[in-house]
């Protein structure tokens, strides 16, 4: 009897891909896996006569139709791959040869899948082991490129953040945001506090105290969305979760090149335009590949200041190169490098509400640019799967803002511009290992990280004088090992424990006026975790989770003047969650979580505009949310999700009287609503969605003196998608409605205690693009 391994809902959109072949990206080393990330990536159904054996297969990169995939997959196993149906595809036995006998020529048998087929599995790497989502006891959201925009330089971390519920960033603009998951929000400021998310490209941190560094998705396969601490995994800083980008590798056997071009009409703004290129050229055929990424973007600018028009113009320019090399068999070597510049001409903050203009000031530019250098090394030893990898980031912000106003207090006579640097070193390295032990799953690594900022904050003058008047450099190092487990205890209860033993260490040094002053902290320790997975059939798991991480502590200047060491912050959650994969391809999520968080340290604006680090006290963070992604009608598919969040401070440190215990930023609740249809005109593959998300109300600061309400405006888009061959042609707009809610009430520290200040939405946007894959 025939067993249906895989299946997904089928669309025209589908057939017309697969005719003319899509780009396949199979990474999976091992036949069964393979298959399924086939049927994942080619969005068809692909059953089998009974398990598949565990042989090895090799990597598929390029632009294939799914039966090329499977007989390069299924060559030499003694297996072959007979097309059933559209979508639909049954892996059987290779009979043995048997002498020719005459006979009748028979039809082919098209049988179509079952609609009751569940979607194909959908594959997490971002717990540092490939895990199928449906089995997976944790919070986690997959946006795949598919969704985001497969080679668009327009498309960042802000359009994940839109589909995923409880990710929420800060709007001072490109290159300048700060990320937050699930409540999990210390302050609305940038100062030099280690971030509570983990920004992580393949298998290296990017960031470690910086801002988002906005990596634009160019050739990214999918995000991966940890939520919830994570420190038993990646140690210091992982309070609120991880966001994990999943890079395209090189293909060492296909050549292929994909072009994108498009350009941007605004309704209150100028034009923009972007493009970008991808090549994949096998150097050595089936031992050595190279595959180079380049994008370039200007973002129209919006903001009127006096006579200066549309002055936040942004420009985005980027550069990847991927190389792998098999120099033997079972093993492969993969180098990345890339940069990403980003250049903003001015801020986009005003002082009305529902206005994009400003009166005349100085402009205040800023600059974020990434450089990443990574190496990794993948193979097995018998059963055990080998994983090592190390990778540096250089990561360079810079901010100028107009300091005409609210910098008389630092001793200069007519002052001009505030200008803040922020240099950011990275370097992150791992080694893994993995395997079973009879049906013990492991898991066990060892890692080191250094990380050293420096910050110089200068004042100057009309005059063309100059004063430094913040000055900070930092080395943090944090060295672990690191261990999880999968217990099976009974036929569908499964238990998972890991914990990560860390040693820590952070040296600050400050400028004071009587000199350099210098402050270390060491810390060890260990944070667990540990799930409960109940899965009473295939599609259903239910779990409870515990997690732990913690962060290191930094230092202030106290009132007498002096350097004030911080202690840091630990924080520990227990969630609840249940997953179904339902008939069609469908999938439910329900969650709901409670967080506890010790000695909150919060980034606080100063009298003089200057932002310090102090310790705000205890907080508590409840919250719910679920998603639903849902076929409705043959073609039509249904996606929503929603997330109510309560953080509050129980204990203050603050030294000041709270008329709001709210943590700040995070929205109190969110809800999105989108609607695709998928069709044929002739030749053509449609599909065209229209989606819509509501952002509800938030806070800026503990401080009643700089508290802002924002938030409580809606966001609306729309997207049309037409392939024919190998061309397509997309059709966006952004901000249907042409909305100007306030996202986020800051922009200028200098001047943000004595007037409002206001960052309205983006105006109405089209967006046309075309690409072109040979």
């Amino acid at each position: 009897m025939a067993t249906l391994a895989l299946g997904v809902w089928s669309s025209p959109e589908v057939c017309a891909r697969e005719a003319a072949g899509a780009h396949i990206d199979v990474t999976a080393t091992r036949l069964p896996d393979a298959i399924a990330e086939l049927s994942r990536e080619a969005h068809v159904s692909i059953g089998t006569d009974g398990p598949l054996p565990a042989i090895p297969t090799r990597p598929l990169h390029g632009v294939l139709t799914v039966g090329d995939a499977l007989a390069r997959l299924l060559a030499g196993s003694g297996y072959r791959a007979r097309q059933v149906g559209e979508t639909a595809w049954r892996i059987e036995h290779v009979p043995a040869p048997q002498a020719p006998v005459p006979s009748e020529p028979r039809p082919v048998e098209h049988v179509a899948p079952p609609e009751t087929a569940f979607g194909p599995p959908i594959i997490v790497t971002a717990t540092k082991q490939p895990l199928e989502l449906s089995v997976l006891p944790a919070a986690v959201s997959v946006v795949s490129a598919f969704g985001i925009g497969h080679d668009d330089p327009r498309r960042s971390s802000a359009a994940v953040a839109g589909q995923v519920d409880g990710l929420a960033l800060t709007a001072l603009g490109p290159g300048r945001n700060r990320m937050f998951l699930r409540g999990v929000a210390d302050s609305a400021f940038g100062g030099e506090s280690q971030s509570t998310v983990a920004v992580v490209l393949d298998e290296a941190r990017l960031t470690y105290a910086a801002p988002d560094p906005d990596l634009r998705l160019v050739d990214i396969q999918r995000v991966e969305v940890l939520k919830g601490p994570q420190g038993s995994l990646y140690g210091t800083g992982a309070l609120g979760g991880i966001y994990h980008m999943v890079s395209h590798q090189a293909d060492l056997d296909e050549s292929s090149l994909t072009l994108t071009g498009g350009g941007s009409m605004a309704a209150h703004g100028e034009n923009g335009y972007s493009g970008s290129a991808v090549a994949n050229v096998p150097l050595l055929p089936g031992t050595a590949g190279l595959r180079l990424v380049g994008y370039m973007a200007q973002e129209p600018g919006w903001v009127d200041t006096g006579t200066r028009t549309n002055g936040n113009t942004t420009q985005v320019t980027g550069l990847r190169g991927l190389l792998g090399i098999e120099p033997v068999s079972g093993w492969r070597i993969d180098v990345t490098g890339l940069g990403q510049w980003i250049a903003s001409r001015d801020s986009r903050y005003v002082y009305d509400e529902h206005s994009y203009s400003r009166p005349a000031q100085l402009p205040e530019p800023h600059d974020n640019d990434l450089t990443h250098l990574a190496g990794r090394l993948t193979g097995k030893l018998g059963d055990i799967d080998v994983m090592l990898a190390t990778a540096m980031t250089w990561h360079d912000v810079g901010d100028t803002l107009d300091a005409t106003i609210g910098a008389d207090d630092f001793g200069i006579a007519d002052p001009k511009l505030l200008i803040d640097k922020r240099d950011y070193r990275t370097w992150d390295s791992e080694l893994r290992l993995r395997g079973h032990l009879g049906g013990i799953g492991w898991l066990a690594g060892l890692s080191h990280l250094d990380a050293r900022q420096s910050l110089d904050t200068t004042l100057q003058g009309m005059a063309g004088e100059s004063l430094v008047v913040d000055a900070d450099h930092r080395d943090s190092h944090d060295t672990a090992a690191y261990f999880d487990v999968t217990v099976p205890l009974l036929t569908h209860l499964s238990l998972d424990g890991g914990a990560r033993l860390f040693v820590s260490s952070i040296r600050d040094t400050r400028q004071l006026d009587s000199g350099k002053v210098a402050e270390e902290q060491d810390k060890s320790g260990v944070t667990p975790s540990l799930a409960l997975a109940w899965q009473p059939h295939d599609g259903r798991l239910i779990y409870v989770r515990y997690g732990s991480a913690f962060r290191q502590g930094g230092t202030m200047i106290g009132q007498d003047g002096t350097v004030q060491t911080l202690k840091g912050d630990e924080l520990s959650s227990v969630e609840a969650g249940w997953r179904e994969t339902l008939a069609g391809g469908g999938q439910l999520d329900l969650g709901g979580w409670y967080s506890h968080w010790d000695d909150v340290q919060s980034d606080v604006l100063e009298d003089n505009g200057l932002i310090t680090t102090t310790t705000a006290g205890d907080a508590r963070i409840l919250g719910v949310e679920g998603s639903l992604d849902l076929p409705i009608l043959r073609g039509w598919r249904a996606q929503a999700g929603a997330n109510y969040t309560d953080a509050r401070l129980t204990r203050n440190a603050l030294g000041y009287r709270l008329e709001d215990s709210r943590l700040p930023v995070v929205p109190e609740y969110t809800a999105r609503l989108a609607l695709r249809h998928d069709f044929t005109l002739g030749a053509l593959a449609v599909w065209a969605q229209l989606g819509g998300r509501y952002v509800g109300p938030a806070r800026m600061s503990f401080d009643p003196a700089l508290d802002r309400d924002m938030g409580d405006y809606i966001e609306s888009n729309f997207e049309l998608h037409v392939a024919h061959g190998q061309w397509q042609v997309a059709l966006t707009a952004q901000n249907l409605l042409g909305d100007k809610g306030n996202v986020f009430a800051f922009g200028n520290a200098l001047r943000y205690r004595t007037m409002a200040q206001y960052t309205p939405q983006g105006p109405t946007t089209i967006f046309l693009s075309a690409s072109l894959t040979m």
